[in-house]
């Protein structure tokens, strides 16, 4: 028995809750205030996509007006930056103003991603158009790459071929305003991907907020130059090429998981044991699910009482999904199989099972 029923717009009571005896574990803590505060810039809880359910629809707009902002502000920033280093020949902050323009170009493929997220599932495209969302992401990584090789080969060149730094002041004062657009753009972006469910947009809102600290290095370089030791200019210009190859290396990290329709353990854990506290359900397995862009689909197996009838299993499983919706709000479709329970050793339960090809998930 199975029933599947495509839940594109479920609402959630305002004062909904699951109550069970699952502990989760807290995120580990140190007694340093700041190492926490560090920690918690450049590692979003994981559950964070899991805030808010709204609208497929309306998440969708609200991403694509999050991206259209965020991309002026830090088109206006790092344009400000171009000006700055024409006039000063800063190679430190020629480094920083290539990722911040390279970072607001990553608006465009993740925008395209949204909106062809729009466009209805089809018999072509059963899942529909989420996976672009994923496709974008890889886009984003070898444009953040390249950014990388050109800050690093321009830092390259100007120890070869140094240059006298002007007008320091300037170079300075740029620093800090992009730290400051970097940092508002990644509270923007971070704040409205948790609201929709956009694992893609808070991933892009840290983005930006390292692209802050590589702003604050910059204005470390130009103290150096200031104090009199002008190779401190191209050594941080160097330094910074290398922070974002650590970028590139964990979001393309992160782009391989997602394009391998990896989840978090600790997500795939809750999703079982959601479907095993509901009344009815004698155990559950073959659990499975997976991203497909900014939104959740699932399947899992629940055994319940043979002697039921087949409108009560079908009851339960419902209960099983009514309560996965609840507890996923980015949850777009979950197919829920009852099995019986196998209390009669004449009875073949699983005539089809020879087919399996992969072992289920523990």
């Amino acid at each position: 028995m199975s029933h599947q029923h495509e839940h594109e717009e479920h609402d959630h009571e305002s004062g909904h809750k699951h109550n069970d005896d699952h502990d989760h574990t807290d995120h580990a803590h140190s007694n340093n205030p700041v190492v926490d505060w560090f920690r918690h810039l450049f590692s979003p809880h994981a559950h964070g996509h899991q805030e808010a359910a709204l609208d497929p629809k309306l998440a969708t707009d609200r991403g694509i007006r999050a991206l259209k902002v965020s991309l002026a502000g830090l088109l206006a920033t790092a344009t400000f930056q171009v000006v700055i280093v024409a006039i000063s020949g800063s190679i430190a902050l020629l480094a920083d103003t290539i990722h911040n323009f390279s970072d607001a170009l990553t608006a465009i493929p993740l925008g395209f991603a949204f909106w062809l997220s729009r466009r209805a599932r089809n018999k072509r495209y059963t899942y529909g158009y989420g996976r672009a969302e994923d496709i974008a992401g890889v886009i984003i990584v070898l444009m953040i790459a390249f950014s990388a090789f050109e800050a690093i080969r321009q830092s390259i060149l100007r120890f070869f071929e140094p240059q006298p730094i002007q007008n320091l002041n300037w170079v300075i004062a740029a620093a800090i305003i992009g730290f400051l657009g970097n940092e508002l753009v990644a509270v923007f972006r971070i704040r409205v991907g948790k609201q929709i469910g956009s694992a893609a947009l808070i991933a892009d809102g840290y983005h930006a907020r390292t692209d802050g600290f590589t702003s604050l290095a910059v204005l470390a370089g130009a103290i150096g130059v200031w104090l009199g030791y002008p190779i401190l200019d191209p050594l941080v210009g160097l330094g910074i090429g290398f922070v974002i190859i650590g970028i590139v290396w964990k979001t393309a990290r992160d782009m391989w998981h997602r394009m391998m329709d990896a989840v978090d353990p600790e997500i795939y854990g809750e999703f079982k044991h959601i479907a095993s506290h509901v009344a009815g359900v004698i155990d559950e397995h073959s659990a499975a699910i997976r991203w497909v862009g900014h939104r959740l689909w699932g399947e899992i197996h629940v055994t319940v009482d043979c002697k039921q009838s087949v409108l009560q299993g079908h009851l339960i499983t419902e209960e099983v999904r009514h309560a996965l919706f609840h507890k996923f709000p980015a949850l777009v479709e979950v197919i829920v199989h009852a099995d019986p329970c196998e209390c009669d050793p004449a009875i073949e339960y699983h005539p089809t099972a020879h087919h399996r090809l992969l072992p289920a998930a523990d």
